[in-house]
């Protein structure tokens, strides 16, 4: 159990990304409707030279097909043009160790991992990877993916807005999330980094004598560009192999709650922005309210058991912040890590699940907003049923179609979390990799592919995973569990464009009653889908007495 000093933390950092997600939405919001901005002398030739560069017309509407089309058209070309630096690393420049390239297989599950913002690492980046790859493969994606998941989901909530005719201009939406949010968010960020002692420089790795006359290398590198994108993003790769347990990625706890505020930040603001795109902020209540509800029960279930330093957790961060890191991060679905998962005791691993699975808690950059639009459907069927009145939202009919996108993209990650666990059993892969039997070892596997599918990044195997079956299937399902349930919700987003409404509905989903039964709706269709495979992994492995998720 936590005590209120505990509390009053975990108040104070919610309550912090609150008011900095509230105060960052504006500022959305003037980006994603094009108004005048003091910015507009310095970024609109800019801008205005990357669209006649690529050949784009700014002024293009673009339907959902075009717009997903377009979307993931551009993410292909960024992940071969990835794949290549990686697989050609050694013969490239900023490659003071002479790290060679990567093995295919690895370079396929990396540059597909941080193209779909879920940054899986197969590989210990600071033994790994050149300078060059690190900002030109891993942080250029961390860019791209983040500003992919933003744009998508500004364009679906476009089809939300009473008059508008299309969802704009993926092209558009892409460049100035780049240049306007991600770039001037993460610059600021690097520089808090760099003042609270993270590294940032382009010099070689140096070689130290120790005052027992042992040398020792300092793996220094440009670690705090890394850190910013890959928080601000939601992405979760890190620059070392040990993540933010790394001192020079994390050196403080004050750099551990900045780290934590940062992954926070946009996911939240953009609850806030939908509120404001649709012309009602009420409606931005039962999103927040049931984010941050489902994120509350979250730390519930993790700090049930009392929580102590543990091997695999640092001194300088301690069990209570390397418990709520584990369910923030997967909450977010950012997948960074300031401790290893094996420390974890079961039910922090099983409010990890929860957080992966719901994928809205608040969720990644637009993702999570994404679905949580697609739980507001479904509840607002299962109301509209259980009350015998026509399913609406914010005055819109809600039809067969709707209902049956929405179950679409729910039901895709079932299929690709549960029969790749089974096959890594039925071909003998994981058996091969686990590091514990039993309960402990199905957990691994299953959050294996859970983090995949997630989009999350967060892992128990690491390196050791790196073998051609789990960097091919982790592959197909980071690939299938990014784009298939984008492109069904940017349809969903499509469909409610020009759609007919009316000025009075009887279901106010802007109350505090409808959040109730949303939450209430969100974990029951989690529990239901999940319990079994759950059972048999973190809470079977907690219920036989196992006090850490990585010791069998």
């Amino acid at each position: 159990m936590i005590d209120a000093g505990q509390i009053i933390a975990i108040i104070s950092i919610l309550a912090t990304a609150l008011i900095l997600g509230r105060l960052l939405s504006p500022y959305l919001v003037r980006v994603f409707t094009s108004a005048p901005q003091r910015l507009d002398r310095l970024l609109n030739p800019v801008e205005g030279w990357i669209y006649r560069l690529g050949g784009i017309d700014p002024a293009r509407r673009m339907g959902w097909r075009e717009y997903f089309i377009s979307a993931f058209s551009i993410n292909i070309i960024q992940m071969a043009i990835a794949f290549l630096i990686l697989l050609f690393q050694g013969v490239l420049p900023l490659n003071p160790q002479g790290f060679p390239g990567l093995r295919w297989d690895l370079a396929l599950n990396t540059v597909v991992s941080f193209a779909t913002n879920t940054n899986l690492q197969h590989y210990a980046g600071e033994t790994t990877l050149s300078y060059f790859s690190q900002m030109t493969a891993i942080q250029f994606l961390q860019f791209t993916s983040a500003a992919t998941g933003i744009s998508v989901a500004v364009a679906m909530v476009r089809g939300f807005v009473s008059g508008r005719k299309d969802i704009g201009n993926f092209y558009v939406d892409f460049v100035r999330t780049i240049t306007r949010v991600l770039i001037p968010l993460c610059f600021i960020a690097s520089l808090i980094l760099v003042a609270m002692g993270v590294p940032q420089t382009l010099d070689g790795y140096m070689t130290v004598k120790t005052v027992e006359g042992a040398t020792r290398s300092i793996l220094v590198g440009p670690v705090a560009s890394l850190v910013s994108i890959m928080q601000i993003g939601t992405n979760g790769g890190g620059y070392y192999g040990a993540n933010s347990a790394y001192p020079f990625q994390n050196p403080t706890p004050l750099s551990n709650i900045f780290e934590l505020l940062l992954m926070m930040l946009i996911p939240t603001a953009l609850i806030f922005v939908y509120g404001r795109l649709i012309n009602d902020r009420k409606e931005s209540r039962p999103i927040l309210i049931g984010a941050y509800g489902i994120y509350a029960l979250d730390i519930a279930i993790a700090f049930i058991p009392a929580v102590a330093l543990s091997a695999g957790m640092e001194t300088r961060i301690g069990g209570f912040f390397s418990t709520l890191w584990t369910v923030t991060t997967t909450a977010m679905t950012t997948g960074s890590v300031n401790s290893s998962l094996s420390s974890m005791n079961p039910l922090a691993i099983l409010a990890g699940f929860v957080g992966m699975l719901v994928q809205a808690s608040p969720g990644g950059d637009g993702v999570g907003l994404m679905y949580m639009l697609m739980y507001i459907i479904m509840t607002v069927f299962l109301v509209g049923l259980m009350s015998g009145r026509t399913p609406e939202y914010l005055g819109m009919k809600i039809t067969g179609g709707d209902v049956k996108l929405v179950m679409a993209a729910f039901l895709v990650h079932p299929v690709i979390i549960l029969v790749p666990t089974v096959l890594s059993y039925a071909t003998g892969a994981a058996t091969s990799v686990i590091t514990s039997s039993g309960a402990i070892g199905f957990t691994q596997i299953l959050y294996e592919f859970t983090s995949a599918a997630a989009n999350n990044g967060s892992d128990f195997l690491g390196s050791l995973a790196n073998t051609p079956f789990f960097n091919i299937s982790t592959a197909v399902v980071m690939f299938v569990g990014r784009y298939a349930p984008m492109a069904i919700l940017l349809a969903l987003g499509g469909s409610m464009l020009s759609r007919r409404r009316t000025s009075e509905t009887a279901l106010k989903t802007s109350s505090v009653a409808f959040s109730t039964v949303l939450i209430a709706s969100i974990m029951l269709l989690v529990v239901l889908t999940f319990f079994p495979v759950l059972a048999l992994g973190p809470i079977l492995s907690f219920l036989q007495g196992h006090t850490a998720a990585g010791v069998g």
